[in-house]
């Protein structure tokens, strides 16, 4: 049973549940490490100069999913584009339409802030992931590299 699915900004109340939600994630990749931390999360989306933004998708009030984000610029021309950072939905809550509801929202989000894209990247070990974002009609851009130091 799916139940009652609300997307909507992330606020500092939401915290705690993206504590738990990121945890779930960094054990899906394999990541070692402790718990993340509150603290640090907080500040990131609500300190004083925050480092990106992020939607959560609530399934019968509690968070199932989230997609973390910032704004880049400039992006074409002088426009400003939308970076997805991180899209993750709980183990429990796929295949219920929630990635699609939060990709959804985040073109309204681009939309609003007059993005001419919204970009992202993909593990390429992660066919999953690969055949969700093909069924939203996006393309792979095999003319950019990604680059980390």
């Amino acid at each position: 049973m799916v139940g009652v699915i609300e997307v909507r900004a992330a606020t500092a109340d939401d915290v705690p549940s993206l504590v738990e939600l990121l945890a779930e994630r960094d054990r899906f990749y394999g990541v070692a490490r402790p718990d993340p931390d509150g603290a640090a999360i907080a500040d990131a989306l609500f300190g004083p100069v925050p480092a990106g933004r992020a939607l959560v998708a609530l399934r019968d009030g509690e968070v199932a999913g989230l997609a973390a984000y910032s704004f880049l610029w400039p992006a074409a021309g002088v426009t400003r584009s939308l970076y997805l950072k991180e899209l993750f939905v709980r183990a429990t809550a796929q295949r219920q339409g929630i990635g699609g509801l939060l990709m959804r929202e985040l073109r309204a989000v681009a939309a609003e802030h007059h993005c001419s894209r919204i970009e992202w990247t993909a593990d390429t070990d992660n066919p999953g992931a690969q055949r969700f974002y093909a069924s939203l009609g996006a393309d792979v851009l095999a003319t950019k590299l990604f680059y980390r130091v």
